[in-house]
């Protein structure tokens, strides 16, 4: 059997999908992407293992908008937080990690219900403050603004509040978050995340075409902001309606239902 230490998949700053956003040491969504292959090609004793270890990423708040990192928390934390090493983490909500959980099980039934309904109710306090144009969630939230402390001098010019990594909305995230509903059992709910998907997918930045695929949307003004033709982008719109049309979530299925019988 591994050691705790041996389960737990480590990073540096920006080595992960975001090259401008700083996360360190134990980053929900590398972890989350570990324990889906250890689950597909069967290595289901160190899977399990960091299953158990995935609960002091747990986050959970009394109050709408209280973040509160903790080392072991309730079952009932509405989210996991975006890392947490040492004396260091931090407990913004990353979507594409979040989805994840909910794709693979860490997150139970109930829990991801509660998530995706959490989630719901602060995109909508986001629209009500206009943080948020869009009918799908941004990539972070929070938004980190200049007074933060998490806050780098370089973010003034590549990382402002809404935009690329601090709370841009990702065509390619959102694909994974339609599917997650779909896996939480909010069927309505994903179908009109993926009208709104479809919507998002169109607009063109930089070469006129009927789909742009864009890289990533400015979440106040909804316009497209980084690279056309995104191949990402392209694959879970692909993706994102077989699940709906399905009410299944093809690859991530079987993990769950891995999940369920060692629950049993």
């Amino acid at each position: 059997m591994r050691s705790a230490a041996e389960a737990w998949f480590a990073q540096l700053p920006t080595s992960d999908w975001r090259d401008e956003q700083y996360v360190m040491g134990y980053g929900l969504y590398v972890n989350m992407l570990v324990y889906a292959y250890l689950r597909l090609y069967g290595e289901d004793e160190s899977a399990g293992l960091l299953r158990k270890l995935m609960t002091r990423l747990k986050v959970h708040g009394d109050e709408k908008n209280r973040y509160e990192q903790e080392a072991l928390v309730e079952p009932s934390a509405p989210y996991f937080a975006l890392y947490s090493y040492k004396v260091m983490n931090s407990d913004r909500f990353d979507l594409l990690g979040n989805s994840l959980a909910i794709l693979t099980g860490i997150a139970s039934p109930e829990w991801a219900a509660n998530l995706v309904a959490w989630v719901e109710a602060e995109c909508e306090a986001m629209h009500g403050r206009g943080e948020l144009a869009v009918d799908l969630p941004p990539c972070l939230f929070p938004y980190i603004l200049p007074h933060h402390a998490d806050w780098l001098p370089r973010y003034e010019r590549y990382n402002r509040p809404g935009d690329y990594h601090n709370g841009g909305v990702w065509p390619f995230i959102c694909g994974f978050y339609i599917s997650a509903c779909v896996a939480a059992g909010q069927m309505d709910l994903a179908e009109r995340k993926l009208l709104a998907l479809t919507e998002l997918v169109k607009p063109w930045h930089e070469n006129a075409a009927e789909w742009g695929f864009n890289e990533w949307i400015h979440a106040q003004t909804g316009k497209p902001s980084g690279r056309d033709w995104q191949t990402w982008s392209a694959a879970m719109y692909l993706y994102a309606p077989q699940c709906v049309t399905q009410r299944g979530t093809p690859f991530f299925d079987d993990i769950r239902r891995v999940n369920l019988s060692e629950a049993m």
